[in-house]
């Protein structure tokens, strides 16, 4: 900051006469704090330069233009004007320092230059120096006084004062008195430093000699060159009248609040005259007396108490300063001065001015960011102007002051634009008088959007189900995130991460809308090949940098009843018939055999019920409708059918119902032969036949090494229980005999209860074979082939026919391999 000061003078004649005009200016600059200052003459052009603001500033003018710089002024008129494009202050209108300040001094005014990104407040103080440009003027053209002849010598006679609206060298300096023998001029200085004269009577006067005498007084400034004005006194000399007025006070002071209302009295000022009758009666009157004064201030002619008549205000004028003359009727007067001081009362509240503002703010704003520069103003003084400006300590703002009379409203925390998107901020100034008077001004700083929060899920997982057998394009459910953010930073879109589900990408499975979020099935689902899918979804907002997160989703994939019931038993094969045996002797409730069907579905779709459909016999048989096992309803009769058939229906519990059927023949029979003869009529398949004769030869080679095989095996055990007899044989040990048990059906939930041991005999027809039966005591399925190829029988004896030497069952396999070798030869050269 620069302070400079300017020294002008000019001589106006010479102007005027010469029609020349001399300008001595001398600029000179010295850096003091948050200030420049320049001193200029009154009366430039306009255009007239002031100073170089950039260059004082240490700035340069390509910053004032984009700092957008401007002049802010509390002042109606616009005397200067900043030329941002060369950065010099200029004269903007004509500036006459009587018209701006009147007689204080020095005069001056005081702007502000405010520059914005980054924000900068500058002071400019102006002061305006004085010219000779004004001539001394008297009020009225002729000053009359009436002067007794028996006034004493050394009597004085207060005359007007001249008026100069310069100062300093420029103003009143001096009284002069035309040259007469009878009065002389003496100067004073008032209290206030203005410069007033009395006339002084040198001789007794004499009416009858002198009568009148005219004089002229001259009213001389101090001024290159000097100016001057004059007035005519005329003096009338009356008769004998020897003693003026006298004050009691040399000088009067008084005391006058801004708030007194009119009639007030202010003070009484008292003369006194030594003289008896008329020529001692003592009137008041004010001399000098300006139209404004007038109007303020009135005075008691006979009592000489002066009162308030108008409107005092201490911020316009501070003090008045009276001039009272004490009169007698002969015309003796005296004169004194009256200081009427205005004391200040808090009668101006505050005044708030928003120099600059900043609004939005960014949300990530440091603590410290200025958001407005505030300028507030008292017109009282003392401690009534004295200002403090505060607001709500619970905002995350602070005030502090800059420069006099200037605040900078700055962050003193962290902003959140989620939790407070706009602040309405009352700043309040107030004043120390008493009472306080304050003012308000309220602040709507709005918080802009920083892309600081990331999308959040409503969900923490999102489970969701989808029937199978679904077509491609079913739209499955939607994710929803949101984002605290604003605008384009809480725009939300959703992608599939990258992931695999059973070795394929995800987005073969499911696709996603980017923008709604909700998920597309891509493909039809099976239940039965994949429970759930399980994958992750992003959700990504639209700042720079984007911020996401994720979650995961997991779709459950709902059974429908899209597979039948599968009979796992008995076997349904083509060509062939299974046949469940019977015997007559069953008893009621005889498990006959256990239907065994399974489904792929799950839950209540994979719950079976068994029915029968259809039989040869419905009063014989039933079917447990949970479990599938069939069993007889009554006793076996010699009436009954040997060959039963039944039809079992197997179905599922799912809506609509699947279902299965299974044919189940039933032999009622005591023996094979009965058997054998009922069920060998079935027709041919015509590709078994065709393939017969390779069955034939496999079948040939099986059984001879089975045979083979056996023969080993029997020969081994025979050897083996030899040397285990002999053991037995020579040692001292008891002997105890083994036999196993039985094998029955546990918790009767077998196929059948009873077991058959027999025996095939085989002729060269294999259609004419025959089956010897033993005892009780085995299970037996028999699976009739109709080409009677041969008949496998599925056994447990309750006896291992290793554990009996000279088993019969021995010569039995041996005599069965033999036979079914001879009828495979037979059938194969057939």
């Amino acid at each position: 900051m620069a302070l400079g000061n300017a020294l002008f003078s000019c001589d106006k004649g010479r102007f005027r006469s010469r029609s020349v005009l001399c300008f001595l200016m001398l600029l000179w600059i010295i850096v003091v704090s948050g200030q420049i200052r320049y001193s200029i003459p009154e009366e430039m052009k306009q255009g007239s330069l002031i100073g170089n603001v950039a260059h004082d500033l240490g700035l340069d003018a390509q910053r004032l233009r984009s700092g957008r710089a401007r002049i802010v002024t509390r002042q109606s008129a616009r005397y200067t004007e900043l030329k941002t494009d060369k950065g010099i202050l200029v004269v903007n209108e004509r500036i006459d320092r009587e018209k701006l300040c009147g007689d204080v001094t020095p005069c001056s005014f005081s702007f502000e230059v405010i520059l914005e990104n980054p924000m900068e407040l500058h002071r400019i103080t102006v002061e305006i120096t004085d010219i000779n440009d004004n001539s001394p003027t008297f009020r009225n053209a002729d000053i009359k006084f009436e002067i007794s002849e028996s006034v004493a010598v050394g009597s004085r006679f207060l005359l007007d004062t001249a008026e100069d609206a310069d100062v300093g060298e420029n103003g009143l300096q001096k009284y002069t008195l035309s040259p007469n023998e009878m009065f002389d001029l003496k100067q004073h200085s008032s209290p206030d430093g203005r410069k007033y004269a009395e006339m002084i009577l040198l001789k007794p006067l004499d009416r009858e000699t002198e009568p009148r005498l005219s004089l002229k007084l001259s009213a001389v400034d101090g001024g290159n060159p000097l100016r001057s004005g004059t007035v005519n006194v005329h003096v009338t000399v009356l008769d004998a009248n020897d003693n003026p007025p006298i004050f009691n006070q040399p000088f009067y002071r008084a005391a006058v609040s801004e708030s007194a209302v009119k009639g007030t009295l202010i003070i009484t000022v008292n003369a006194s005259d030594a003289d008896d009758g008329s020529n001692g009666l003592v009137t008041y009157r004010f001399a000098k007396m300006t139209p404004e004064i007038a109007d303020i201030f009135k005075l008691d002619e006979v009592t000489g108490s002066i009162t308030l008549k108008g409107d005092v205000d201490y911020e316009k004028e501070k003090k008045y300063e009276l001039t009272i003359e004490a009169v007698d009727q002969g015309g003796l007067t005296d004169s004194n001065k009256v200081l009427i001081e205005v004391t200040d009362m808090n009668d101006n509240a505050p005044v708030i001015n928003v120099m600059s503002f900043s609004s939005p703010v960014p949300e990530d704003s440091p603590p410290g960011t200025t958001v407005a520069i505030i300028n507030v103003n008292d017109a009282d003084s003392d401690k009534n102007g004295h200002i403090t400006c505060t607001i709500d300590r619970m905002l995350p703002f602070k005030i502090k002051s800059t420069i006099t009379n200037y605040y900078a409203l700055i962050t003193d925390s962290y902003l959140d634009r989620e939790v407070i998107p706009e602040y309405n901020i009352t700043v309040r100034a107030t004043d120390s008088g008493f009472p306080s008077l304050s003012n308000t001004t309220i602040l709507r700083l709005k918080i802009s959007d920083v892309n600081d929060n990331t999308p959040l899920f409503e969900e923490n997982i999102y489970v969701a189900q989808i029937v199978e057998n679904n077509s491609p394009g079913t739209s499955i459910f939607s994710v929803t995130a949101h984002d605290r953010d604003w605008n384009q930073n809480a725009r939300v879109s959703y992608f599939l991460e990258e992931t695999q589900i059973n070795g394929n990408p995800t987005s073969t499975f499911v696709s996603i809308n980017s923008e709604t979020g909700v998920i597309y099935a891509v493909r039809s689902f099976d239940y039965e090949q994949m429970k759930q899918l399980e994958f992750t979804v992003k959700a990504q907002d639209g700042g720079s940098p984007p911020l996401s997160s994720n979650v995961s989703v997991n779709i459950q994939i709902q059974d429908q009843n899209d597979n039948p019931p599968q009979v796992l038993y008995p076997v349904q094969t083509a060509g062939s018939v299974v046949a469940e045996m019977v015997p007559r002797s069953a008893d009621v409730g005889y498990l006959v055999t256990k239907v065994v069907a399974v489904d792929v579905d799950s839950g209540q779709n994979a719950w079976l019920s068994y029915k029968l459909q259809k039989a040869t016999d419905r009063a014989l048989f039933e079917v447990g409708s949970q479990n599938g096992e069939i069993r007889t309803v009554r006793q076996v009769t010699e009436k009954d059918l040997l060959k039963q058939r039944l039809t079992v229906i197997v179905e599922d519990n799912g809506q609509p119902s699947r279902s299965a059927t299974v044919i189940v023949n039933v032999a009622v029979a005591d023996s094979f032969p009965e058997v054998l003869s009922e069920f060998s009529d079935f027709p041919h398949d015509k590709d078994y036949n065709d393939n017969l004769t390779f069955y034939l030869v496999l079948a040939l080679a099986v059984v001879s090494f089975l045979f083979i095989t056996c023969l080993v095996v029997i020969i081994s055990v025979k050897i083996y229980r030899w040397r285990q007899s002999r053991i037995l044989y020579h040692s001292s040990l008891p002997v105890i005999p083994y036999y196993p048990p039985r094998y029955s059906d546990t918790l009767g939930t077998g196929t059948l209860p009873h077991t058959y041991n027999y025996e095939v005999c085989r002729t060269t027809d294999s259609r004419k074979s025959d089956c010897k039966f033993g005892r009780a005591g085995s299970q037996n399925v028999l699976i009739m082939d109709p080409s009677s190829t041969g008949t496998m029988q599925r056994m447990q004896s309750e006896k291992s026919i290793l554990d009996e030497p000279d088993s019969p069952l021995e010569v039995s396999f041996f005599f069965f391999f033999f036979f079914l070798l001879k009828g495979l030869l037979a059938s194969l050269l057939g």
